[in-house]
């Protein structure tokens, strides 16, 4: 299961060093609702090389504000702290998955 991720957690989750990956959602959105499941399954994968997590839009404004996240769902990368990729809208599985690949 992903970690929730909040505008109190996010820079202290960034600053661990290891790869992050953040899916930005609202439990209104059809699309999101889709990748959810797909998403915790990666993020259980992946959970002893990556860190993943979701930030709720309708919640966490200073989040969002700081990364422009304008549609959702978005997916921001990170690696080392630095923002290395975004994926805007619904994203198939073994696209997702070869995407938490790219970051190791």
């Amino acid at each position: 299961m992903a970690k929730e991720i909040t505008d109190a957690n996010f820079q202290e989750l960034l600053a661990e060093g290891k790869p992050l990956v953040v899916d930005f959602w609202a439990p209104w959105c059809g699309p999101c609702k889709m990748i959810s499941p797909i998403f915790d399954e990666l993020a259980e994968e992946y959970a002893d090389r990556i860190i993943a997590g979701k930030v709720n839009v309708d919640d966490n404004d200073e989040t969002c504000a700081a990364y422009g996240i304008m549609n959702i769902p978005t997916i921001l990368f990170f690696k080392s702290g630095e923002l290395v990729h975004r994926q805007v809208g619904a994203i198939r599985k073994p696209d997702l998955q070869k995407l938490f690949e790219e970051l190791l």
